[in-house]
């Protein structure tokens, strides 16, 4: 950001304001586009992230943060197109995966079936949102620690080994051959390289949780409506049928000049110790 302002000669307030109103035009520009969805299959997934210190730190912070702590951002991911359906940044608890699925229920225009890791709140959401119309199931990876490693050294910042996957059926009739979360792990995946501040060890964190959601914002519709997914030739939101053209970062900004307010008149610089 300090860069950006320095080459474009402006505040980096100025910057920042840009990058918050950004975050909220893609925003509403998701929940508005991203409607009706005909689905097939549709996984979902949690990633971490943390706001101005880890969790375990936030009660030794010198400076108290709104929001500090373990970040949490829910996806659901249409297999077949790609296409992130919904999203939402909070806590890992059952009050945020309620309010998750009922937005992906809202979304879809078809009975889908869904599946998920074995993080237990979503058994109450997914019946709370979806009752009997949904086929789904969910995903359970086993873990082990690697053979012949100092497990506090060299696996220190190193996942688990996966030794196997077990496969339950939650309600309906999921197609065994189907239950599977790769797709929406990969995004998660996509969703670290692409985005500093959820890299793992980084000094480039959220600093507050409202600049958080705005850049998951941002990277949702880059990622649904501007980026060409190499396997599929085409954006998620072609794929999905949501959009009939490749969308641009110009397209973005000339739909955020449209509904920006008019500039004031610029306030003349003036000098230090200048009258």
């Amino acid at each position: 950001m300090r860069s950006i302002s320095r080459v474009a000669d402006v505040s980096i307030n100025t910057v920042s304001k840009l990058l918050v109103d950004a975050g909220t035009f893609c925003a509403a520009l998701h929940d508005r586009e991203v409607r009706n969805v005909k689905m097939q299959k549709v996984q979902c997934d949690e990633i971490w992230s943390f706001t101005a210190a880890k969790q375990k730190n936030v009660a030794n912070m010198k400076n108290a943060v709104d929001g500090a702590g373990d970040t949490w951002t829910w996806t659901a991911l249409d297999s077949d197109s790609k296409l992130i359906i919904s999203w939402l940044v909070g806590r890992r608890d059952g009050e945020y995966v309620l309010a998750f699925m009922d937005d992906v229920k809202d979304r879809l225009a078809n009975r889908v079936q869904l599946t998920t890791d074995g993080h237990k709140a979503y058994l109450n959401a997914v019946e709370e949102a979806f009752g009997a119309d949904i086929d789904y199931a969910m995903l359970v990876k086993l873990y082990g620690e690697p053979e012949g490693k100092n497990v506090s050294s060299e696996c220190r910042y190193s996942p688990a080994v996966c030794t196997g996957a077990k496969k339950t059926r939650i309600e309906g009739n999921p197609d065994p051959a189907f239950v599977s979360t790769s797709h929406v792990e990969w995004q998660n995946l996509t969703m670290r390289l692409q985005m500093r501040r959820f890299t793992r060890l980084t000094n480039a964190f959220s600093k507050k949780f409202d600049n958080h959601v705005h850049m998951v914002a941002l990277y949702i519709v880059w990622y649904n409506f501007v980026r060409v997914h190499k396997t599929l030739k085409m954006s998620p939101a072609m794929a999905a049928g949501v959009s009939q053209t490749l969308w641009s970062m110009d397209d973005l900004v000339a739909m955020m000049d449209e509904v920006a307010p008019k500039p004031g008149p610029r306030r003349p610089y003036k000098k230090r110790g200048s009258l």
